[in-house]
């Protein structure tokens, strides 16, 4: 009998444990310094919870931005619950940790990605531009207008896949 070391899923859930644990530390002691976070995330999600109005206006994804306004951030088992506002409208958001497809801090210059395969999710560790590559590029969106996810132009993304067997 055979047995394989599924790297890949073990990939995945430290990395969803990483958000979870950095979220956590938000959660008790508020963003330390410039610290914010770009999360976009599977809005069709069986278990993401958001405004009607949010899910039809991102069908597929949204970003959202986690910075200088958010409340009631509640981190749980399966993922974390928080109120953004949107164009002077507060909302209340459920983000599966599943449903989550980057989480971004560009403050440090960190970034996660994770792509669905055919049979299993893999996670991919994505470095980001550096802080003048990060200037130059176009003003990013508010949490006050969520947009959907666009990869950094200038990103290198670094694919487990090539250590596979």
């Amino acid at each position: 009998m055979s047995r394989d070391i599924d790297y890949g899923n073990l990939m995945h859930e430290a990395m969803r444990g990483l958000i979870k644990k950095v979220l956590l530390d938000v959660q008790a002691n508020g963003l330390p310094g410039n610290h914010h976070f770009f999360i976009t995330f599977d809005t069709s999600h069986p278990d993401a919870e958001l405004a009607d109005w949010l899910s039809d206006r991102y069908p597929g994804e949204m970003t959202v931005v986690m910075q200088h306004w958010y409340d009631n951030l509640e981190v749980g088992d399966d993922g974390f619950g928080i109120k953004l506002n949107f164009g002077d409208s507060p909302e209340p958001l459920f983000v599966p940790y599943d449903a989550i497809k980057t989480f971004v801090d560009p403050s440090v210059e960190f970034g996660l990605a994770f792509e669905a395969h055919e049979d299993e999710d893999a996670a991919e560790i994505t470095e980001l531009p550096t802080a003048d590559e990060a200037q130059a590029a176009p003003e990013t969106k508010s949490s006050d207008d969520p947009a959907p996810a666009a990869a950094p132009k200038d990103a290198e993304v670094v694919s487990l896949d090539s250590f596979r067997k």
